[in-house]
């Protein structure tokens, strides 16, 4: 009975990761004929764009559609909370949705959805994050005036970074995998088991659109994508932390440090220009790197292949962290240590590498010329 179950349970899998691959493919097939699903003209021109011909933004419907589906594939205990949640990020997939068919829904009305798709969520389990290994601060995360702001913050924070990490082909939705699994794998070391089926079939949602999204760029995460898949994925994290005690919320950052990293960045580097932390620029980690490959290997106009690379080469950057985060998920101090460790790694990687590069590609060019 044992070995059936485990058969049902790839099983089930299996139709999420072709669920979300057949409804992609639909969208595309679609998209020239329906002009909102095919993208906006100017989606090419915004700073932030990384792609030189319209696509269609609107992958997070089929993922969306998958994970409501996923609720009947969950276990029996936990099919209930887990629609809970499902319908308190119905907010902000609308919201998200909208954004991709062109009708204009704000950052600030983004947040706002973040905020009340949270609040529902704490409404429906009686929860918020219950600590976050900070001196001092853990003694009153109990009440409802820290707890509570503490928790809308980092959810929307989290939900915000893997759209902000939604700019070349397959980063976000990298990430995304690669947080739900080790955030399984965490849970089930700690013995809360009953999120892992769900951040097991939340995994193979998001390999079916990762099959279109990667290399070519077929069809895009969108916002409703992008920003849902961030919040499942900070909820699922703070129910783990609440109902496991010995793991580290830490390591729970570990599981999604690339774009959480990304996202901190990007908010000291606008404050310090003084410019809103919401308005777009084209200074995100994997922006520079692809501009670094256009200019300095392809030459410009093989963003086609800078795209795609960009994310090749970032990839260590996301799965270290997070297998990290398997070490040392019930060791506070070393998951910390990690944490900073590749916060100054990833600080450093941005400050320099671009100019060492420049450098290199100088030195090259002397060397050939003396040749």
């Amino acid at each position: 009975m044992e070995h059936l179950g485990i058969n049902m349970f790839f099983w089930h899998n299996y139709v999420l990761i072709f669920l979300s691959f057949f409804i992609c493919t639909i969208l595309i097939a679609l998209a020239p004929r329906a002009p909102r699903l095919a993208g906006q003209d100017d989606h090419t021109c915004a700073v932030q764009s990384m792609h030189v011909r319209r696509t269609a933004r609107v992958g997070g419907l089929a993922i969306f559609l998958s994970i409501v589906v996923s609720i009947f594939f969950a276990p029996d205990a936990i099919a209930g909370p887990y629609a809970y949640l499902i319908l308190a990020s119905l907010i902000l997939f609308l919201a998200g949705i909208f954004e991709d068919l062109g009708f204009g829904v704000s950052p600030r009305d983004r947040l706002i959805a973040t905020a009340v798709a949270s609040l529902a969520v704490m409404f429906f389990f009686e929860l918020w994050l219950p600590r976050v290994e900070i001196p001092g601060l853990d003694r009153v995360m109990w009440h409802w005036a820290v707890g509570i702001p503490v928790t809308l913050l980092i959810t929307a924070g989290v939900a915000n970074a893997f759209n902000m990490v939604d700019g070349v082909n397959g980063l976000s939705s990298l990430s995304a995998m690669t947080a739900a699994l080790t955030l399984a794998y965490i849970a089930q070391k700690s013995g809360y088991a009953d999120i892992v089926p769900l951040a097991i079939m939340l995994a193979s949602t998001v390999l079916g659109f990762f099959l279109l999204n990667y290399p070519f760029g077929l069809i895009f995460l969108g916002d409703g994508g992008a920003y849902v898949l961030g919040f499942i994925l900070s909820w699922l994290g703070i129910f783990i932390i609440a109902n496991a005690p010995d793991v580290s919320p830490w390591a729970i950052v570990l599981t999604m440090f690339w774009p959480i990293a990304d996202m901190v960045l990007s908010i000291y580097r606008r404050s310090k220009r003084k410019k809103a932390t919401t308005a777009p620029d084209r200074l995100h980690a994997h922006q520079m790197v692809m501009r670094t490959l256009e200019i300095h290997f392809l030459g410009r106009g093989r963003r086609g292949l800078a795209n795609p690379l960009t994310t090749l080469i970032l990839t260590p950057f996301v799965i270290v962290p997070a297998l990290t985060s398997v070490l040392f998920w019930d060791q506070p101090r070393a998951a910390f240590s990690a944490v900073v460790f590749f916060s100054v790694v990833f600080v450093l990687s941005y400050t320099y590498a671009r100019p060492i590069v420049r450098k290199l590609k100088r030195r090259v060019r002397l060397i050939t010329i003396h040749s």
